[in-house]
């Protein structure tokens, strides 16, 4: 895997790294957020009472347990977006890919503020359009929450 700079053509080798290491380092965050929140879920009386109607294991955990977990589940993906962001400031200028996370250190670094300016409104602009999409998906999963 080569560590710095990026190419065209083989340009997947040199997305690979930077991939793993995104990937490894929220492995560990997530798994234990998500397995909190489903084993507080599996602890709750509907959960109890449907087990006791007989429904299968499948049944219980997907229609029962997973539709209840995505409320929390979708406001931590929110909450991401901006780290998301930011942690491509740092991937891109590190690892020596050309994107808008190596531009804006750059810019940063030439003290261009309009172009500074432009990255933050841009990454506001996501997490505003971010938690727009959690409230609309809030009514696709969760019945109770509609508009009036």
């Amino acid at each position: 895997m080569p560590i710095s700079g990026y190419a065209g053509k083989d340009s997947f080798r040199f997305v690979v790294l930077p991939i793993v290491i995104g990937v490894i380092g929220s492995v560990g965050s997530s798994s234990r957020w998500y397995r909190t929140i489903f084993l507080e879920e599996t602890g709750k009386d509907y959960v109890r009472t449907a087990r006791a109607k007989g429904l299968s294991e499948l049944t219980v955990l997907f229609r029962h347990v997973l539709k209840n977990a995505m409320i929390p589940i979708l406001t931590g993906v929110v909450v991401v977006i901006p780290l998301l962001f930011m942690g491509s400031l740092l991937t891109e200028s590190f690892f020596g890919i050309p994107g808008l996370g190596s531009y804006t250190i750059d810019a940063i670094n030439a003290q261009d503020f309009s172009v500074v300016r432009a990255m933050v409104f841009l990454g506001s602009l996501l997490y505003i359009v971010g938690l727009i999409l959690t409230d609309i998906s809030y009514t696709i999963v969760d019945p109770r929450v509609r508009l009036s």
